[in-house]
C-alpha cells in the first residue's frame, strides 16, 4: 500500500470553507434542544422530566431512522463529482419520497409509547406529558424528515451556507413559538409542555419550506422539489441500502452514552448530575468535528465521483488533522479549565454543589482525552459514508461501543470498583477503538485502487 501523503494547503481551505457553515448549523441545531430545555424549565420539574424522557425518545428513534435518508448526501456529492445532475436530483427526490413513508411508523412508535414507558419505570405523570409531547411534535415529522433529503442535496453540492442561515431563522423562530405557545399570547392559550412538541413542530415546518423554496429557486434545473409521479423503488432500495448502516452507526454510539446515564443514576443524583453537564459541554464540544466530518465527507464523496481515491485521501486526512488540532485545543480547556466550563451551568462556588463539582472537573478531564478519540472516530466515519462504504462502518462501531466499550465500561466501574468515573474511562476505549479501526479501514479503502 502506498503511503498517506499530507493534504494540500488548498485542500484544508477548501474544507473549512464547506465546512465552517455546517459547524455553525450544528451548534445551531443543538441549541434548539437547550431552549426548549431552558424554557420548560420555568414549568416545574415534573414538565422537566417530561420533556428529558420525550426528547430522550425522539432523538434516539429519529436519529436512527434518519440514518437512511442520510445517505443522500454522498449519493448526490458523488453525482455531482460525477458531473452527473440527473442523479444527484433523483437521489434528492426519492429521499423526499423515503421522508413520507418513515413518517407512519414514527408516528405509530410515539403515539403507542406510553405503556413502554411505563414498563420502563416512569412515573405516570411523567409518560403522561413525555407522551403527549410525542403526539405533538409528531406533526412536525414529515417536514423534519424531508428537511433531512434537502439538506443532502445542498451539502452534496458543497453549498453549506443556506443550511446554517436556515438553522439560524430556526433557533429565533423555535424562542418566539415556545414562548407563545408554551405560556400563551393574547387569544392563543397556555399549553405547557406541549406547546414545546407544537412549536419544534413548526419550527422544522417552516425550515423546510425555506430550504425547499431556495432549491427551487437557485437550482431550478434541477426537479428536486418536483416529485415523480410515482417512487422509484430501485433508488430507494439504495438510500435504504447505504443509509441504514448508518443510522445504525449513530444508534450504537448513542445507545452507549444513553446507557451511561442509566447506570451511573445508580450511583446516586450527585454523580447523574455531574454526568448530564459534563456530556452536555462534551457533546457542544463535539459539534465542531462532526461539523468538520460532514465537510469531510461531501469532499470525498466528489472525489470518488471524479474517480480519485488520492484525492479522497487527502480530503479525509485534511478533515481528520483538523478535527484533531480543534480536539487539541478543547481538551486543554476541559483539563486546565473544568470549573470555568462547569460555572455555565451552576454555581461551582457554593458548598451545595462541592460534590457535584468535583465529580464533574474529573468527567472532564476524563473527556479532554477522549475528545481526541471522538474527533478523530466521527470524521474517519463520515469519510466513510462518503466512501458509501457504511456497512462496515457499521460493523466496525458496533464491535468498538458494544463489545469493546461495554466490557470497559463494566469492568472498569465494578471489577475494578472505579465507580461512575469508571463509564468515562470505558467510553474513551470505545472512542479509541472506533478511531482506530475507522481510520485504518478508511486507509485502506481510499489506498486500494490508489497505486
Amino acid at each position: 500500500m502506498p503511503r498517506p501523503q499530507l493534504p494540500s494547503p488548498s485542500e484544508f481551505i477548501q474544507l473549512l470553507r464547506i465546512a465552517w457553515p455546517l459547524i455553525l448549523a450544528q451548534l445551531a441545531q443543538n441549541s434548539l434542544t437547550f431552549i426548549d430545555t431552558m424554557m420548560v424549565g420555568r414549568l416545574g420539574e415534573q414538565s422537566l422530566a417530561g420533556i428529558a424522557i420525550g426528547g430522550t425518545v425522539f432523538f434516539f428513534v429519529v436519529f436512527i431512522l434518519s440514518g437512511m435518508i442520510l445517505a443522500v448526501g454522498p449519493m448526490v456529492s458523488q453525482a455531482i463529482g460525477a458531473d452527473n445532475p440527473a442523479d444527484a436530483s433523483l437521489a434528492a427526490q426519492q429521499g423526499l419520497w423515503l421522508a413520507i413513508f418513515m413518517v407512519p411508523l414514527t408516528a405509530i412508535i410515539f403515539t403507542g409509547i406510553h405503556p413502554w414507558l411505563i414498563w420502563s419505570g416512569q412515573s405516570i405523570e411523567t409518560a403522561d406529558l413525555a407522551s403527549s409531547y410525542l403526539r405533538a411534535i409528531s406533526w412536525g415529522l414529515p417536514a423534519m424528515f424531508g428537511l433531512f433529503a434537502l439538506r443532502g442535496f445542498l451539502e452534496g453540492h458543497s453549498d453549506t451556507t443556506p443550511i446554517m442561515l436556515i438553522c439560524f431563522m430556526g433557533v429565533g423562530l423555535n424562542v418566539i413559538a415556545n414562548r407563545v405557545l408554551i405560556f400563551g399570547w393574547s387569544w392563543i392559550p397556555a399549553m405547557g409542555l406541549i406547546g414545546t412538541g407544537y412549536a419544534s413542530a413548526i419550527v422544522y415546518t417552516v425550515m423546510f419550506l425555506a430550504m425547499a423554496i431556495f432549491i427551487r429557486v437557485k437550482y431550478s434545473d434541477y426537479p428536486v422539489i418536483s416529485l415523480r409521479p410515482f417512487p422509484c423503488w430501485k433508488i430507494i432500495a439504495e438510500i435504504a441500502r447505504i443509509g441504514a448502516p448508518i443510522g445504525m452507526t449513530i444508534g450504537f454510539e448513542i445507545g452507549l452514552f444513553s446507557l451511561m446515564a442509566f447506570m451511573i443514576g445508580k450511583f446516586g443524583t450527585e454523580p447523574l448530575a455531574a454526568h448530564q453537564i459534563a456530556i452536555q459541554s462534551a457533546s457542544i464540544s463535539f459539534m465542531i468535528p462532526l461539523g468538520i466530518g460532514l465537510a469531510a465527507s461531501i469532499r470525498v464523496g466528489n472525489a470518488i465521483g471524479r474517480g480519485s481515491r488520492s484525492d479522497a485521501a487527502a480530503s479525509g486526512y485534511a478533515g481528520m488533522m483538523m478535527a484533531l488540532s480543534y480536539a487539541v485545543f478543547s481538551g486543554l480547556v476541559f483539563w486546565f479549565l473544568p470549573e470555568a466550563v462547569l460555572s455555565l451551568y451552576f454555581d461551582v462556588r457554593s458548598p451545595e454543589n462541592e460534590a457535584t463539582t468535583k465529580i464533574a472537573v474529573s468527567f472532564l478531564q476524563v473527556a479532554a482525552t477522549f475528545q481526541l478519540f471522538d474527533a478523530i472516530q466521527v470524521v474517519a466515519s463520515c469519510c466513510l459514508r462518503g466512501l458509501k462504504d457504511t456497512r462496515a462502518a457499521m460493523m466496525l462501531s458496533l464491535l468498538s461501543y458494544w463489545v469493546v466499550g461495554l466490557a470497559a465500561c463494566l469492568l472498569l466501574s465494578y471489577t475494578f470498583e472505579f465507580g461512575p468515573i469508571g463509564f468515562w474511562f470505558g467510553a474513551a476505549v470505545a472512542l479509541g477503538t472506533a478511531a482506530i479501526l475507522l481510520t485504518t479501514r478508511f486507509y485502506n479503502q481510499v489506498s486500494r485502487s490508489s497505486s
